[in-house]
This record gives structure tokens, C-alpha cells and sequence, in this order.
């Protein structure tokens, strides 16, 4: 700084000597341009180890942390693994409650891998239901699905019967027919028709209210389903009018849907949980 200073000082002072020449000028200037060029590579080696110094920064923040959620979960998985110990601690003082709970938990892993198979069972027999009636389905005659946990065969009305009418259509006969051929194949298992209805009342002398109406197309089917080669054992009726529905009744479409006979496959009760209970107790009676 000291030379710089001279230097700008010299050149200062250039114009008042009387006496230089050009090649003394041109020195001058050339270490001048050089001291620029050179502070100019300073000042830039400056802005770069200013902005390392601020990346090698930020990368410290992160890395700092980083290392305090590692931290931290070296603390919650010390404090658990502390916890286990202590339980197993705990546990190997008295080997007969440790044995009782082994039992415990051996019992109701059987149990839940009980239900799990009978879930997948359910689950099986509900594709190989819709396989069945895969046909049906595509052709718009009939709905299989799941209601309560019961699989349930579905029939618009609408197409079986005529307005407040019990008595099968020739096409309506025909569904029927081709249902209960399918239901016939599935072994070791009940049905029960349902009728349903929509809210409009119905006052005829043959049908004096909608129970009446939708037991008769119950007991229709029925029959129908008998005659096509169900066994009659098999299959039961019921009727829930206008109860039960399934949309609003405010509108056309949504009546259409609450007019349906309802074919439900009843589930096998020595399946279901505590049936084995239930029995022992009734023996008991």
C-alpha cells in the first residue's frame, strides 16, 4: 500500500516536472495496470473465500441438525430399549406369569389367524358369487353385493313384476330361473327372498298395504326358484315393504331402486365366532 500510495503520488505530480520522458511514463503506468489487475484477483479471491466460508456454514447448520435428530433418536431408542429391558426384567422374575402370558398371546394368535382364513374365505366365495353370476351381471338383470356382511343377490322389481302386480313377467321368469340354477351349485348353504317396495302406498282388496304386496313377490320368486330346481328346503321368504330402502324415494329413478327383490345367501353359522360356545351351552339347557 505504502508502494501504491508513492506511485499515485508520482503520477500526481507528473504534469508539474518538466523534465520526464515517455518511457519513464509508460513504467509508470504499467506497474500502475499491474497493482490494478492484482488488487482486482485479490478482491475476487476474497468474494470466493467469503462464499465458501458461507456455504461451509450452511453445510454446518445441516450437518448440526442432522446430528441432533440422530440424537434424538438415539435417545427415544435408548429410553425404549431401557423400557424392554426392564419389562423383560420384569417378566423372568416370575416364569409362570411369563408362561400364562406366552399362552395368552399363543391363543389369540390362533384366534385371529382363524378369522383372518374365514375373512379370506368370505372374501373367496364372494368372487367365486360374482363369477357365477357374471353373465347375469353383464346383461343388466341382477347386482351382487355385500349388505351387513351378508352377500346378497339383487333384482329390480321393475323387471319381474308389473305395477302393483305379484305375478312373474316371462322375462322375469326366466332371471329367476337362471338364479336359482346358480344358487343350486352353492353347497351347504340357505337363501331367503325378501321383497322390498317403494313408499307408495298400495290399498287394493288383494293387497290391502305394501307388506302384503312384497310378500306375495317373495313367495313368488320362491316358487319360481323351486320350480327351476332349488331345493325347497333351501330357500324361505320374507317381506320388509317399504322399510328398508336403499335411495330416497324422491324421485323416480330412486323409487326404481327401493322396488327390488333382495336374494340374500345365508352365511353358515358353525362359521361364525363362538358358534362352538353357543352349541356347548345349548346342549346344556
Amino acid at each position: 500500500m505504502r508502494r501504491m500510495r508513492k506511485l499515485i503520488l508520482t503520477l500526481g505530480l507528473l504534469p508539474t516536472i518538466g523534465c520526464y520522458t515517455q518511457k519513464d511514463y509508460d513504467a509508470i503506468k504499467a506497474e500502475r495496470d499491474a497493482l490494478d489487475v492484482n488488487l482486482t484477483d485479490k478482491n475476487r479471491a476474497l468474494a470466493e473465500l467469503e462464499a465458501k466460508h458461507l456455504r461451509l456454514t450452511e453445510d454446518k447448520v445441516q450437518v448440526d441438525r442432522a446430528l441432533a435428530e440422530e440424537q434424538e433418536r438415539v435417545k427415544d431408542l435408548t429410553a425404549r430399549i431401557d423400557k424392554l429391558r426392564g419389562d423383560i426384567a420384569a417378566a423372568a422374575k416370575d416364569k409362570s406369569k411369563l408362561q400364562a402370558s406366552v399362552e395368552e398371546m399363543t391363543r389369540a394368535l390362533s384366534e385371529l389367524e382363524k378369522r383372518r382364513a374365514e375373512a379370506e374365505g368370505r372374501i373367496n366365495e364372494f368372487k367365486s358369487l360374482l363369477a357365477r353370476f357374471r353373465s347375469l351381471i353383464d346383461a343388466g338383470k341382477l347386482k351382487v353385493k355385500i349388505v351387513d356382511g351378508r352377500m346378497v343377490v339383487v333384482l329390480a322389481t321393475d323387471i319381474l313384476f308389473g305395477s302393483g302386480s305379484a305375478s312373474l313377467s316371462k322375462e322375469g321368469k326366466q332371471a329367476i330361473g337362471e338364479v336359482a340354477q346358480v344358487l343350486a351349485t352353492i353347497p351347504r348353504r340357505t337363501f331367503q327372498v325378501e321383497g322390498h317396495t317403494d313408499n307408495v302406498p298400495i290399498n287394493s282388496a288383494q293387497y290391502p298395504s305394501n307388506w302384503e304386496l312384497a310378500a306375495a313377490r317373495a313367495i313368488t320368486v320362491l316358487k319360481s326358484m323351486v320350480e327351476a330346481g332349488l331345493l325347497s328346503e333351501r330357500v324361505s321368504a320374507a317381506s320388509f315393504a317399504d322399510t328398508r330402502p336403499v335411495a330416497s324415494n324422491e324421485t323416480r329413478e330412486a323409487k326404481a331402486q327401493n322396488r327390488r327383490i333382495e336374494i340374500i345367501i345365508v352365511p353358515d353359522l358353525s362359521q361364525l365366532p363362538g358358534f362352538e360356545e353357543l352349541k356347548a351351552l345349548d346342549a346344556k339347557q
